[in-house]
């Protein structure tokens, strides 16, 4: 199996995780990812320490308050299926926090973490703060939800909801962000977590460099994270499996600027 893969543990454990990664046993710097699986009346409690942190309500409806801040949010949520494709319900709280989740419904939760400097203040992403976008077209067309893109508020962190219809490509034209470039491109670590709309469905990514000193092509199961420490990394649904993942970056410097493959850049021009 392909070191880039966690697989999902199925079942969750008696805290709720079904998997999870720090920047430690990723081999990387920034990105921490974790997801849960609560039961109603179950309750998550995370201090962030030195990391901003977004909890996403994948489904299920939650109820959350920070200590530090004194912040609190009752019965948040609603998407009771990921597939229902509307945008989600977050929490972004600072370093120097402790978040605390209860789950009122059965709730499945993402926890996105990234160095933090501090600079802003526990706060809701409701839906209607999620723009919606469309990128690509024919069978490269996929929807995004843009849950902490640039233009809004954090430190280190980037977090993106792309659906892709079966049959179409997606992170396609492939591109990359590996190097400390700029203004041409960023270094920024990223995982997919992928989740699939049918029972027994699959999809596949490629995550490669062009001198080969990388390439993989992964079967991805429903469930699966997907690390990318660099290269390019496109992703295909097969006809009949619509597709779901959850993008989560960060790196030294707070801006997405990328490099496409040039086998592949024409594309865009189609």
């Amino acid at each position: 199996m392909s070191g880039l893969v966690i697989r999902s543990a199925g079942t969750p454990d008696a805290e709720g995780k079904l998997l999870g990664i720090t920047p430690e046993t990723a081999g990387w710097k920034y990105v921490g990812f974790e997801v849960y699986r609560l039961r109603p009346g179950q309750s998550f409690r995370r201090e962030t320490g030195g990391n901003e942190m977004v909890l996403l309500l994948l489904s299920g409806i939650a109820s959350i308050s920070t200590r530090r801040s004194g912040r609190e949010w009752d019965r948040i949520g609603g998407r009771m299926d990921i597939f229902e494709q509307v945008p989600p319900w977050s929490v972004y709280v600072p370093p120097a926090d402790e978040a605390v989740l209860t789950a009122e419904t059965v709730v499945e939760l993402a926890v996105c973490s990234a160095p933090g400097k501090g600079t802003y203040e526990a706060r809701l992403i409701a839906p209607e703060n999620v723009r919606v976008a469309e990128r690509g077209h024919g069978d490269m067309r996929r929807v995004i939800h843009n849950v902490l893109p640039e233009s809004e508020p954090a430190d280190s962190l980037f977090i993106f909801e792309v659906y892709t219809p079966n049959g179409n490509w997606s992170s396609y034209p492939p591109h990359k962000h590996d190097e400390d470039n700029l203004p041409h491109e960023a270094y920024l670590e990223e995982t997919y977590y992928h989740r699939i709309k049918r029972p027994g469905g699959f999809a596949i990514q490629r995550v490669y460099t062009r001198d080969g000193s990388l390439n993989e092509t992964i079967t991805v199961r429903d469930g699966d994270l997907v690390l990318v420490p660099k290269g390019f990394h496109p992703v295909a649904a097969p006809p009949g499996y619509d597709l779901y993942y959850l993008n989560v970056m960060a790196g030294p410097v707070r801006t997405w600027k990328f490099t496409d493959d040039p086998d592949h850049v024409w594309l865009k021009s189609v």
